[in-house]
C-alpha cells in the first residue's frame, strides 16, 4: 500500500460506490489516459502509414499462397514493419507506466478483499519459520473478543485465533517469549482493509496474517474474476472505444 496515501484523497469517493463500478470508472480513466498519451507522444501521419502498408503486406502475403518464396519475404518485410510500429509505440508507454503503475497499486489495495465486517467472525494467524517449542498470547484492545483461550502453544509452525470485534480500527499484540509483534486490522462496513498479511521473517515469526475473502466481482458461467479479470475486460472496451472516437493510430 506504498501508494495509498497519496491517492486516496482524489480516489476515495470511489469507495463508496459498489466495487464494480469503481473498476469500470478507473478502467476508463485509465484507458483515456493511455490512448491520449499515446496520441500526442508519437507521430500519427506514421503511424497511419505504418498500420496501413502492414495491411497491404498482409494481403500481399494471402495473395501470394502459391508462391511461398515471394510470400515469405513479404511476411520478413511485414514484421520489419510491425516491429517499426511497435517501436515508436514504447515512447508513449514510458510516460504513462508510471501513473498507471500507482492507479494499480491502489486499486490492489482497496479491491482485492473484502472488508472484516462488525459482528462477523474473523481469524489471525501467525506463521513461524521454524518449529519453535513455546506459547504465544495474543491480546486484544476494547471492541475485539477472543474465541476461545488467548494463549495457545505452537503447532505445525502456526498459531490460528477467531475474533469478533465492533467496527473501528485496533491494533493485535502478540507476545512469545516476551518479545512482542503487532499487527492493525480495521473492522468496517465500507470498502477498506488493511494489509492482510504482514511480513517479519526475524528468525521467529514468518509472517502475521488477517482472514480476508477475495473479492469477486463478475462471475461469467461459474468463473468468478476479481478486480484485475473485471479491469481487463472493461479497458480492452474502451480502449478500442477511446481510440476511434479520438481517431488514434
Amino acid at each position: 500500500m506504498v501508494f495509498e496515501n497519496l491517492l486516496n484523497p482524489v480516489f476515495d469517493p470511489l469507495l463508496n460506490l459498489p466495487t464494480l463500478l469503481a473498476v469500470v470508472i478507473l478502467s476508463f480513466l485509465i484507458s483515456l489516459i493511455i490512448t491520449v498519451v499515446y496520441k500526442f507522444t508519437t507521430d500519427q501521419n506514421l503511424m497511419k502509414d505504418l498500420k496501413e502498408e502492414m495491411k497491404e503486406l498482409q494481403k500481399e502475403v494471402k495473395e501470394l499462397k502459391k508462391e511461398p518464396e515471394k510470400a515469405m519475404q513479404v511476411q520478413k518485410k511485414a514484421m520489419q514493419t510491425n516491429m517499426k510500429y511497435m517501436m515508436h509505440s514504447m515512447k508513449s508507454t514510458l510516460y504513462s507506466i508510471i501513473p498507471i503503475i500507482i492507479i494499480f497499486s491502489w486499486m490492489n489495495a482497496n479491491f482485492a478483499y473484502e472488508p472484516v465486517f462488525p459482528g462477523r467472525d474473523f481469524t489471525t494467524t501467525v506463521n513461524f519459520e521454524a518449529d519453535v517449542k513455546e506459547s504465544i498470547e495474543l491480546s486484544v484492545p476494547e471492541g475485539i473478543t477472543i474465541s476461545g483461550n488467548p494463549k495457545k502453544e505452537i503447532q505445525d509452525k502456526e498459531v490460528k485465533w477467531v475474533l469478533n470485534g465492533k467496527e473501528g480500527e485496533y491494533l493485535l499484540e502478540y507476545v512469545i517469549d516476551g518479545k512482542k509483534y503487532y499487527k492493525e486490522v480495521l473492522i468496517t462496513e465500507k470498502n477498506r482493509y488493511k494489509e492482510p498479511v504482514k511480513i517479519v521473517n526475524d528468525g521467529i515469526v514468518k509472517s502475521i496474517q488477517i482472514e480476508h475473502k477475495e473479492k469477486k466481482l463478475i462471475n461469467l458461467l461459474g468463473w468468478k474474476i476479481g478486480w484485475l479479470g473485471a479491469y481487463i475486460i472493461f479497458s480492452i472496451i474502451f480502449s478500442m472505444l477511446v481510440r476511434k472516437v479520438i481517431k488514434v493510430y
